[in-house]
This record gives structure tokens, sequence and C-alpha cells, in this order.
């Protein structure tokens, strides 16, 4: 297994609403010369968690950060007019915490960061550190 040092938070970069299934996603991904879908785990707008690439693998979410990171992405991150927004469902918000708390259970209490601090981008369209930063490591899931 890899050593994580942190997870990181994505959004997938469509508009709210939008279906997208995993599939279309690694199609997107594959398209751009990627093995597989960069992400970990995905969470759909009803709060289910899919698989993408699996966890003994690096990542490609990141750049300079897939070795050693969990990448979790959430369906959305753009409004109607195309423009950045939190667009999380309250579905996807409790899975989200759901996910970290259990990543964290497996892996350590690693930090939590959004995309937007390793890249210029919006991603993942909320502030990652007022939700995750200081969430304590869970030993209930």
């Amino acid at each position: 297994m890899r050593a994580i040092n942190e997870i990181i938070i994505h959004c997938t970069a469509t508009k709210a609403g939008r279906e997208l299934t995993i599939d279309e996603l690694r199609a997107w991904h594959k398209q751009k010369g990627f093995k597989d879908v960069g992400y970990h785990y995905v969470v759909m707008p009803d709060g289910e968690i899919k698989n993408g690439r699996p966890i003994t693998m690096c990542g490609a979410h990141c750049k300079g950060h897939n070795a050693n990171s969990i990448g979790l992405a959430y369906v959305g991150g753009l409004d109607a007019n195309g423009k950045p927004a939190d667009t999380r469902t309250q579905q996807q918000r409790d899975a989200l915490k759901v996910a970290v708390q259990v990543l964290r259970d497996v892996f350590g209490d690693v930090p939590v960061h959004g995309h937007n601090e390793y890249a210029n981008k919006a991603c993942p369209c909320f502030d990652v550190h007022k939700e995750f930063g200081k969430q304590p490591k869970s030993n209930q899931l």
C-alpha cells in the first residue's frame, strides 16, 4: 500500500443538477490520457460514493501531490451559468464528511486540502478548511 499523507477534495466542474456517471467521468479522463478516472472516489448528488481509481494506485488529480494522496471529488461545482459555485447537495455534504472520517480512520489524522490550494482553480468551490481542517479522527465508523 502507498503511504498516504493527505486527502485532496475536488469537484467535477459540471453544472449543478447535471447527471454524471462514473463511466462518463472515466471516459473524459481517458480522453485526457489518464489510465483511469483520476480520483479515487466520486460522490454523486444523491450521496452515493462511487469507486474511481483503486487507492493502491497513484491518483491523477493534483499535480505534484498524486503519489501520497487520496483524491475525493463531488459531482458539480458550477452553477447554472457555468460559474464556480458550491453546488453540493446535503447528501453530498454528508457523504464527504463520512468519507473523510473513514479515510482518516484508515490512514491516520491526515490533513484535508482543496485542489485550489495547489492549482489556480476554484475547485472544489468551497472552503475545505472550514469543514475539514479541524475535524477530529472518528473511531466510530
